[in-house]
Parts: C-alpha cells; structure tokens; sequence
C-alpha cells in the first residue's frame, strides 16, 4: 500500500460579517475572521480546518495564526499525516502556545485520517450516532429589554435551551435574568456564561441570587487566572460551575478535577490545540465522571461540523454549543452539518468531516 504524505499546505483567512453584533463581558465581536488549513496528499486525499482565534482568550489573531501557520508548513510537508501525534509534537516543539493555529492543522490532519479510513470522523474517532444533538442559541450581553426580547425570539424559534452572556455587573445580571425569565418563563433552561466578568465576592454574590431562576450552569465567572478561588465560589454557589477559559487542555483538566475546582468542563478545540488533545481531556472528564460541553468561538460549519463530529465521541458529552455559526451573514461552507428545526443537528456520513469551503471564500494568504 502507498505511503502517504503531505505534498501541500495552503493556508487562507476567511472573513465573513455577522448579523448584529455578538456582544460578550469582554467586549463586541463584529465579524467572524478565521484561519482555513488545506492539506494535500500524494494519494489525492485532502484534509480540511478551521480556527476562529480569540485574541483576548488564546492570545491569537488570524493574521497570527497565518505567520505561525508558515513554520508548520515547513515541518509537516513529506511528512506522514496519519501519524498525528507526531505532527502535533512537530508542532509543539517549534512554538509554545498557538493552540488556535494548531487546532486547524489539528483537525485538517483529522480529517485525512478519516477520509483514509473511509469513515465520517465521529466513527473514526469510536464514536456513534446514539444521541440527538441540539445547540443552544446565545443572548448578547445588554439593555435588560433587549436581551429579554431577544431571548424570547429564541424561544419562539423553537431552541431548547437559551445561553446568556452576563458578567457586565452582578447586580445588573440578576435584572437582566429577571427580565429574561419574565418574557420566557420558568420552564425553558438558562445557561449563563460571565466570560470571567466578576471577581470572587461579586461571583458567589451574584450566584446566589440567580438561584431561583432555574440556571443549568455557569460559565468561568472569574478571571482565569484566579482559578485558585474557583473551589471557594463552586462551594458556595447554588449553581453548577462550568470551567472555560480555565479549561484550556488536559493538564488544566487534571488540576481543576484535583482541585474540585467546578462541576463541568467546556471543551473548546480552538483552546485545547485539537481533536488530539481534546480527547484526552474526555477520557480525564469520564474517570471523573464529569459532564462536558463542546462549544466554539466564532468558527463557520466547517469547523462546527468536526465539533459535532466530536461531539458523539461520549456519553459524558450533553451539552452543546454550535450557535455562533447561525449568527453569520453568509455561508462560506459546502457539505457539513445541518441546522434543522428546534436547533437539531444533523451530521454528514461522508468520510471525514464531510465538509469543505466554498471556492469564492478561499482568498489566498
């Protein structure tokens, strides 16, 4: 059988406005800017990825992640592309950190991997189609009316659970709540996110007086680098805690499970530097019995499909965060996952992600 290898690496930035503007406690997000990774291989499979660097999250911009994305062309051409491990080590060791980048080269590496095997990723990966998929639709941080309209809007749309972007002011995001629950009701699930928005006092504070809301979980309510407080407030708190930006790769997990640290662990590939270290930190999250949710950054369906994708890799994955996608003025992606009614997803079956871009999108580097 043919060996294969990496011929070529081509690299393009995407950049597609959304809607309205996302807003989140750490400020407003007007476009969508990615980074595509295209990998060819001397057998004709070719592997796809994408990135959505967040610059005050990962430290990471698409014009970054294009430079960067240069030295690993230059490690991985010739190079076998089925030896993953290897490539992400290659990686490793000519930069620390970059672990937007490396998720796209991560998942386009995947994505050959799968093609080769002639499996749609999810099997590839153990996984099976033994569950419903369904993303939640996310309200922007704001006026209290605003965001009460807006999530009724999602209500009547017919999503099953409605995410909040608080964190502007505790005692604010018990009114913006309130208003909330008045246009929705009791019934449908919040899930609240600060985005690292309060500090300690004002975290347990605030916590508490959510607790008649019916809140599913929080979101990383302190900055991460106080990550030390998170047991203080997790014990104190009537609400779950979800660590996110705390949550970056599976050391963060182990630490923050030793710690007992927060209750569920959001695991995001544009944070974890890919599918390859992603599921090392499923197997620390299923010895510790630990629900976990897959979300996203500001990624097309392209790179949301392979979340998916991910996504039916355990039992121990319930929640779902493939939103942001929706909130895009066009779409950039041919083939992949499908948006049904009632915010189901659907996934492809073709080998691989079973996704790619649209030719007019790929503007060179």
């Amino acid at each position: 059988m043919q060996s294969l290898t990496i011929t070529k690496i081509d690299r393009y930035k995407l950049f597609i406005p959304l809607k309205e503007p996302f807003i989140i406690s750490l400020g407003p997000l007007y476009n969508a800017e990615s980074v595509i990774v295209k990998i060819e291989t001397n057998a004709g499979i070719t592997g796809w990825g994408e990135c959505s660097p967040f610059m005050s999250i990962n430290g990471e911009s698409a014009d970054t992640g294009l430079v960067v994305g240069r030295y690993f062309e230059k490690a991985l051409l010739g190079k076998d592309p089925l030896a993953i491990g290897d490539r992400i080590a290659d990686m490793d060791r000519i930069i620390y950190g970059n672990k937007s980048i490396k998720s796209a080269f991560d998942m386009a590496l995947y994505d050959i991997a799968a093609k080769h095997a002639g499996l749609p990723l999810y099997q590839f990966l153990g996984g099976k189609k033994d569950k419903d998929i369904t993303t939640d639709y996310t309200v922007s941080v704001g006026d209290p009316e605003k965001m009460a309209a807006d999530a009724l809007k999602i209500k009547e749309q017919g999503f099953p659970v409605i995410k909040v972007k608080i964190g502007k002011g505790g005692a604010q995001d018990v009114e913006r709540i309130r208003a909330i629950r008045r246009a929705v009701g009791n019934e449908i699930p919040l899930r609240v996110d600060a985005n690292q928005g309060w500090n300690k006092e004002e975290a347990i504070e605030t916590l508490q007086a959510l607790e008649p809301f019916n809140i599913q979980h929080c979101e990383e309510p302190i900055p991460r680098w106080a990550f030390m407080e998170l047991p203080e407030i997790k014990a104190q708190s009537p609400i779950l805690m979800m660590a996110d930006e705390s949550c970056c790769d599976q050391h963060d997990v182990q630490r923050l499970i030793k710690m007992g640290a927060c209750d569920r662990i959001n695991i995001k590939l544009g944070k974890s530097g890919g599918i390859y270290n992603a599921l090392e930190m499923i197997r620390l999250a299923e010895a510790a019995g630990m629900e976990i949710q897959i979300g996203a950054f500001l990624e097309s369906r392209l790179a949301m499909t392979a979340f998916a994708h991910l996504a039916l890799c355990s039992k121990n994955i319930v929640y779902f965060d493939f939103d942001t996608a929706l909130m895009f003025s066009e779409d950039p992606v041919e083939g992949g996952m499908v948006y049904k009614e009632n915010g189901r997803i659907e996934i492809p079956d073709a080998p691989g992600i079973g996704a790619v871009i649209k030719e007019g999108f790929l503007k060179p580097a």
